[in-house]
C-alpha cells in the first residue's frame, strides 16, 4: 500500500485516524501499532511474523543489555546477536540471490536461486532497529521497557516503508508524551498535500518521459534525448521521494510525532559533498553516525579518511540494490568526494557558477549510472550521452514534455516555495491552493495508469 493511493487515502488513512483520535492517550501506541502492522501486512501478510520477530528480538535484546550494564561481554555479545539478526535478515533478503549468482559464475557452479521477494522497507526499519540497540549499548538512550511503545517505534506506518530514517533518539520522548493540537494538524495535512501533489503531479508525469525512453531501450535515442531521459529521472526520483518524505512527515505530524527533514532542495548545490548533506539527509546522517564516526571519520591520517570514506560510500551503494550499478555509483561519488576534499573544494566555493554547471553534471552522470541496472544498457546510455548525434526526435519530446521539464526545473529549488511563503498570508487562500492541489492529485490518481514509487525496491 503506497500513501498515493486511492486504497490509502480514502480507505486505510480515515480508519486509522479515526481509531487512533478515538482511543485514549494511554492506548494509542497500541491502536497505532495494530495499524501499523495491518498497514505492512496489506500487501504481503507472509512477511507479518518477520516485522515481530524484529521488534521481539531488538526489544529483548536491548533490555539484556540495559540489565547486563556491568558485564561488558555480555552486552557485547547481546549486540552481536541483534546486528546478526536484523543484517542477516536483510543478506538473505536483498543479497543472497546476488551472491549465488556471483558464485555461480566465478565457479561455474550451478547453486539454487531461493525465490523470495523483498519485504517492504527492509532497508529502512533493519537500519532504524539497529541505531537504537547500537544507541543502547553505547548509553546514548535507556532501553525501552514497555514493548508496544518500542513496536510502535519499529513499524510506525508514516516511515516504514520508504523513510525518513527516524531513530529512536529522534522520538523516544514522543512515544510517551506528546502533545497534538490543531496547528500541528493543520501543518501535517498541508506537507501531506504538498508531498502528494509532488509525487502525483510532478514525479509520475517527468517519469513518463524516463519510462517511454527506457522501455525502447537507449541504443540510437541521440545526445540531447539521452540527456533529457536523465534530466528525467533526476527530478523524478527527487519529486518521488522528497514527495514521499514530506507525506510521511505530514502524517508523523498530525499523528505528534516531529521526523527529521529528509530533503533541502538538492538540485541547487555547488558541490558533489553538499548534494549529500541535502539529499537523503537521514541515510548520509546514519552512515556518519554508525559508520564514519566509529571508523575515525576525519579525524585520521589522509590515507585512512579516504579507507574510511571508499567504506560508507561503498556501502551507501550496496545499500540501495544487489546490483553492481549501484557499488559503482556509490564508489563513483567516492571519488568526486574525494577529488574535492583534495583539491577541489576551495575552488567551487569561489567560483559559484561554474561550482553550479559543475555539480548538475556530475549529478545526472550519476543518476545515470544509479537508473540502469542492465550494464549493457548503462553502456548504451553513456555512449549516447557522450557522443554528438543529428537525431532529431528530441524536438517531438521537447513539444510534449517542455512544459513539464520547465515546471518541474523551477519546483526543485526554492523559488517557488520562497514566493509562496512571502506572497500568501491568508489562510483562506492557503486552504483553497491546497485543495486545488489535492483534487488535481486525486483527479490524477483515479484515471492514473502510471504510478511507481521508485524506492520501494530499495
Amino acid at each position: 500500500m503506497v500513501f498515493s493511493s486511492i486504497l490509502f487515502i480514502f480507505r486505510f488513512l480515515p480508519i486509522a485516524m479515526i481509531l487512533y483520535f478515538l482511543t485514549p492517550t494511554k492506548f494509542k501506541n497500541l491502536t497505532l501499532l495494530l495499524v501499523s502492522l495491518i498497514f505492512y501486512s496489506w500487501g504481503e501478510p507472509k512477511y507479518f511474523l518477520i516485522m515481530v520477530a524484529s521488534i521481539v528480538v531488538d526489544y529483548l535484546v536491548s533490555r539484556g543489555i540495559e540489565k547486563s550494564r556491568n558485564n561488558k561481554k555480555i552486552c557485547i555479545l547481546l549486540l552481536s546477536i541483534s546486528m546478526i539478526f536484523n543484517l542477516g535478515m536483510l543478506f538473505f533478503f536483498k543479497y543472497f540471490n546476488f551472491f549465488i549468482e556471483n558464485l555461480n559464475n566465478i565457479l561455474g557452479i550451478s547453486l539454487k536461486y531461493v525465490n523470495i521477494t523483498l519485504p517492504l522497507g527492509i532497508s529502512f526499519y533493519t537500519f532504524q532497529t539497529m541505531s537504537y540497540t547500537i544507541d543502547v549499548f553505547l548509553g546514548k538512550v535507556k532501553a525501552e521497557k514497555n514493548i508496544i511503545n518500542f513496536g510502535a517505534f519499529v513499524c510506525l506506518f508514516p516511515q516504514l516503508i520508504a523513510g525518513p530514517i527516524v531513530k529512536y533518539t529522534d522520538i523516544n520522548l514522543e512515544l510517551k508524551h506528546r502533545k497534538i493540537d490543531i496547528i500541528q494538524i493543520q501543518d501535517g495535512i498541508e506537507l501531506f498535500i504538498i508531498g502528494l501533489g509532488s509525487k502525483v503531479l510532478i514525479a509520475n508525469n517527468i517519469g513518463a518521459f524516463w519510462s517511454e525512453i527506457e522501455g525502447r531501450g537507449f541504443g540510437g535515442v541521440g545526445t540531447i534525448i539521452a540527456w533529457m531521459s536523465v534530466l528525467a529521472f533526476a527530478l523524478q526520483i527527487y519529486f518521488d521521494f522528497s514527495g514521499y518524505s514530506l507525506m510521511a512527515i505530514g502524517l508523523g505530524k498530525i499523528l505528534g510525532f516531529n521526523f527529521p527533514r529528509n530533503f533541502n532542495y538538492p538540485y541547487i548545490s555547488k558541490s558533489i559533498t553538499e548534494f549529500w548533506r541535502r539529499w537523503h539527509i537521514t541515510l548520509g546522517a546514519w552512515f556518519k553516525e554508525y559508520v564514519y564516526i566509529p571508523l575515525g571519520g576525519n579525524r585520521v591520517g589522509r590515507l585512512r579518511l579516504y579507507i574510511n570514506l571508499f567504506i560508507v560510500w561503498f556501502l551507501t551503494g550496496f545499500w540501495h540494490g544487489a546490483s553492481y550499478n549501484f557499488i559503482l555509483w556509490g564508489l563513483y561519488f567516492f571519488i568526486l568526494i574525494s577529488i574535492e576534499k583534495a583539491v577541489l573544494l576551495k575552488f567551487l566555493k569561489n567560483n559559484k557558477i561554474i561550482s553550479h554547471i559543475y555539480s548538475i553534471f556530475f549529478i545526472l552522470l550519476g543518476w545515470a549510472i544509479f537508473a540502469v541496472v542492465d550494464l549493457e544498457q548503462l553502456k548504451i546510455l553513456l555512449k549516447e550521452m557522450f557522443s554528438i548525434s543529428k537525431n532529431t526526435q528530441w524536438i517531438y519530446y521537447v513539444r510534449n514534455y517542455g512544459i513539464t521539464f520547465i515546471i518541474a526545473t523551477v519546483l526543485s529549488t526554492p523559488m517557488v516555495k520562497n514566493i509562496y511563503n512571502k506572497l500568501i498570508k491568508s489562510d483562506i487562500l492557503k486552504t483553497v491552493i491546497l485543495m486545488v492541489i489535492f483534487l488535481i492529485s486525486i483527479a490524477y490518481l483515479v484515471d492514473a495508469t502510471y504510478n511507481p514509487f521508485l524506492y520501494f525496491r530499495f
